[in-house]
């Protein structure tokens, strides 16, 4: 499987993710960047999730068919399920569509990956579409794979 770089310039990997990018602050999508994908990329799909969730692994965002020629997503996205460029976003398990930031319990940091896929075809789902249809729709098509883990505590 090949690598790819993923970055924010709103935090660094293994730092703390701001807090207008939570659901403390203004739940603005964070920006995004990635280096060169694969020559055979024909989209790129995004998950983010907290591992840390207390009923288990919990998806703040459901993104795919991004276009091929990408190389960034600017910050805050609209919370659509269509995209100008032809991107769709899934339902996150706040069962709202688009990016839902970091809102964890009172207690120690949690963790939130966010994955980019770069994928040999466009998987073609409705708008809403969920975490799990997502991954079915990706199976066998990962060309290469990106993640960046941000953390947030909160403190009330």
């Amino acid at each position: 499987m090949n690598t790819l770089q993923l970055a924010s310039p709103a935090f660094a990997e293994g730092q703390p993710i701001p807090a207008a990018y939570t659901g403390d602050g203004a739940d603005r999508s964070p920006p995004l960047r990635w280096g060169t994908a694969p020559a055979r990329t024909r989209s790129f799909a995004l998950i983010c999730e907290d591992p840390d969730a207390p009923g288990g692994t919990w998806a703040h965002w459901v993104l795919y068919d991004v276009a091929a020629s990408a190389a960034e997503l600017p910050e805050d996205l609209p919370k659509t399920g269509e995209l100008p460029g032809g991107a769709k976003q899934g339902r996150n398990d706040f069962q709202r569509t688009g990016y839902g930031g970091p809102c964890p319990p009172p207690g120690p940091p949690h963790r939130y990956r966010f994955h980019l896929y770069a994928l040999g075809v466009e998987v073609h789902l409705a708008p809403g579409a969920t975490r799990a249809a997502l991954r079915a729709a990706m199976k066998g098509h990962i060309l290469a794979e990106g993640l960046l883990t941000g953390t947030y505590q909160r403190r009330r």
